[in-house]
């Protein structure tokens, strides 16, 4: 089964082709001003690539309703944009990108693939915020988490890079195929991943043995970490008296938060790299900004592996997980006491896929490459079948 992969962004489409052993057959990144994409561009791009027998779209919400991928069909189609409140700036460039490619393609099935799903196995202690129990019912308040497809595809292959499925690993002990210093969790132990995907969005995820346990975003895409234009966490309390005591209205609140704050409003750049040579230079709002990045990002990783009750492996992806060498040594700096420790000359040339452990650390560290196309199109293959999904 040929999938391409659809994955919109707030100004782009991005579309992938993968063959039936999941080669990737080529990419191509369409201008999309508003979810907006020009048919010609995209016609041209469909017929390089037939004949397509699926195709996957990246959806941002699911809300409770979608916790697996689904054939899209006129009532999936309206529950989808039912859910646009939830992810405003989200949800409806990936549904103007699930109209424009099916027009290209009627009748090959469309499968929705969702963000949110993969957190929906995080129990009610780590998803209830303590909030009256009428408002949770009424407008089903809780934590959703995102990026779940990078975490999912991230977590497994981790797996695979330490030799055994996350699910059922060899005797303490047993040395690796690439590290002997390290062992595997003990048998019956689900191995504990604790997924950090670092981009202009970022956030960490707790998975055991495959299953998310807790994630750092919550009921929307701007909680937890320190993000490119996004606060990430904020006291709820500040954000009152700003409306209260200074009279900022909702909207630009929301913008603010949304598109004026992590590092770009922090430094005036959301560029990860220009940040890093400006503290390099004794920037003072660099060298804050790099603070604050690395503190959440620390304390994130420890919240995550205790949410586990202990850690076996750490892995970077996205953007700056996968290119900043300085980002992932300063940001596991002072995580000695969980048993995390780079290889600092491994780390400063790695590509992924790379194993990052320091001889003698009891966690393993990875680099991995960010790939939801191959979720997204395992997601495809769980739906419509057409040969072994992706693992």
């Amino acid at each position: 089964m040929r999938v391409m992969v659809v994955n919109a962004g707030s100004s782009s489409l991005k579309l992938s082709v993968l063959d039936e052993q999941d080669n990737l057959l080529g990419s191509e990144v369409l201008p999309a001003p508003a979810g907006l994409v020009d048919q010609g561009a995209l016609s041209d791009v469909v017929k390089r690539y037939n004949p397509i027998d699926a195709v996957g779209h990246r959806v941002v919400h699911g809300g409770t309703e979608f916790t697996e991928p689904v054939l899209v069909d006129e009532r999936v189609r309206r529950r989808l944009e039912a859910l646009s409140d939830l992810a405003p700036l989200h949800q409806p460039k990936s549904l103007r990108g699930l109209e424009s490619v099916s027009a290209m393609l009627p009748g090959v099935p469309a499968v929705a693939c969702f963000d949110t799903a993969f957190h929906a196995t995080i129990a009610a202690a780590a998803a209830t915020y303590a909030l009256p129990v009428q408002w949770r019912r009424r407008w089903d308040l809780r934590k959703f988490g995102f990026h779940g497809l990078s975490h999912s595809y991230v977590s497994r292959r981790v797996g695979e890079l330490m030799g055994a499925s996350a699910a059922d690993r060899p005797s303490a002990g047993h040395p690796s195929a690439g590290h002997p210093s390290a062992g595997h969790p003990s048998a019956g132990h689900p191995l504990r991943v604790v997924s950090c995907h670092l981009g202009a969005g970022a956030s960490l995820a707790a998975v055991r043995g495959g299953v998310s346990v807790d994630t750092t975003m919550g009921f929307t895409p701007l909680d937890g970490l320190v993000m490119a234009t996004r606060s990430g966490s904020v006291d709820p309390g500040l954000l009152i008296w700003l409306e209260e005591h200074v009279g900022m209205p909702p909207s630009e609140l929301a913008s603010t938060l949304e598109y004026r704050s992590g590092l770009l409003g922090l430094t005036g750049t959301a560029d990860m790299r220009e940040i890093l040579v400006a503290e390099n230079a004794g920037e003072a709002n660099a060298v804050l900004a790099m603070g604050v990045y690395l503190h959440r990002l620390r304390a994130g990783i420890a919240a995550m592996a205790a949410a586990l009750d202990g850690l076996d492996a750490l892995v970077f992806t996205g953007g700056v997980g996968e290119h900043s060498p300085a980002v992932r040594w300063r940001g596991t700096q002072g995580l000695g006491f969980l048993g995390v420790e780079l290889d600092e000359d491994i780390n400063g040339t790695a590509r992924p896929d790379r194993e990052l452990t320091a001889a003698g650390a009891r966690v393993r560290s990875f680099l991995v490459e960010a790939r939801e196309d191959l979720e997204i199109a395992r997601g495809v293959r769980q739906v419509l079948g057409g040969g072994p999904p992706a693992s």
